[in-house]
């Protein structure tokens, strides 16, 4: 994990949340998934937010594509609780299911070219709720993340 000193002026308290790539591979390998929070989807009247999750299964590594209404609050961050931006898109209850790769380098790439993730932002399963908790508290910015960067592209994809 990258970690920068405390006091360093970046969020997070100084401690930066992002895995390196030897650790989001060492992390699949050994059986546990990563996410990456996506930041901000919708319109102002109907606000979303988006994360992508590669899963470590008995079979290939899964990319999914969660797309949820952002109904959140600073005490309410479970992104896994939040309704399906669509409801009447069955898969948006687990997400949607961007592709399958036989190792986690490839699992990585279909997460890039489907979903727009970025291979410095991945975080341990579970620190997504964090990474949501500082886009509530930052305001929810359109713009750009809480660490000052903007969010990755959205790949026009179907």
């Amino acid at each position: 994990m990258i970690v920068k000193p405390c006091g360093s002026g970046e969020p997070y308290g100084g401690r930066v949340r992002y895995l390196a790539e030897s650790f989001i591979l060492g992390a699949l390998r050994r059986g546990r998934s990563v996410e990456q929070f996506l930041g901000p989807c919708g319109s102002a009247e109907r606000p979303g937010v988006r994360y992508v999750a590669v899963r470590a299964t008995k079979g290939p590594f899964e990319v999914y594509l969660h797309v949820v209404e952002d109904v959140g609050s600073e005490s309410f961050l479970d992104l896994g609780e939040f309704p399906p931006f669509d409801p009447d898109d069955e898969s948006g209850e687990f997400g949607r299911l961007l592709g399958m790769a036989e190792d986690p380098l490839a699992a990585l790439d279909v997460a890039e070219q489907r979903a727009g993730a970025e291979r410095d932002r991945w975080i341990n399963e579970g620190v997504v709720q964090d990474e949501y908790g500082d886009f509530v508290r930052a305001g929810r910015p359109t713009g750009v993340s809480a660490d000052g960067r903007g969010w990755p592209a959205v790949p026009d994809v179907a």
